[in-house]
């Protein structure tokens, strides 16, 4: 197994993933190939992204998980050792092949990454009912952040928040 940024040749095997993810959040519908094809290149590969994809690629040139990530500066931690660090978006590995260490060979890479451009630690959301997710991060060494909720502004209150003054 091969683990490294995106390249060309591995967006329709990575599309491939991205549907199966899309249905891990959201039973109820599937998207279209074409419609996950164009969000893939338009959006999240667009020069004006700031996410940088990293897939594990098996020896037969499929991508069987992959993870979005960028590189943030803190602004409440201004010295140089501290106000670097990589934000994990998104770790994903096929359902079919969990368990044979591809989610930690991504956080082994994205680890490195991490060190080599300066980063002081990597954070990332989890949902609360993924126990085994939240198992595996802490398997890898990870502590959970208990001072730090999650929030979002959703249809009806984004549209009034941003409309109502």
């Amino acid at each position: 197994m091969l683990v490294e940024l995106i390249s060309e040749n591995q967006y329709e095997s990575l599309i491939d993933l991205l549907l199966e993810l899309h249905c891990y959040y959201s039973e109820s519908s599937t998207p279209y190939r074409s419609v996950v094809r164009e969000h893939l290149l338009k959006n999240i590969l667009a020069p004006v992204s700031p996410l940088q994809l990293v897939v594990a690629i098996n020896g037969d040139g499929v991508v069987v998980g992959f993870a979005a990530i960028s590189l943030t500066y803190s602004l409440v931690e201004p010295s140089p050792e501290k106000n670097r660090q990589v934000q994990l978006k998104e770790i994903y590995v096929l359902s079919a092949q969990r368990g044979h260490g591809i989610g930690k060979a991504i956080f082994a890479w994205i680890a490195r990454y991490a060190m080599d451009n300066g980063c002081c630690r990597i954070d990332w959301p989890v949902k609360s009912t993924n126990a085994k997710g939240i198992s595996f991060y802490e398997s890898l060494g990870a502590e959970l952040v208990v001072e730090r909720l999650s929030y979002r502004l959703s249809e009806t209150s984004l549209r009034e928040l941003a409309y109502k003054l």
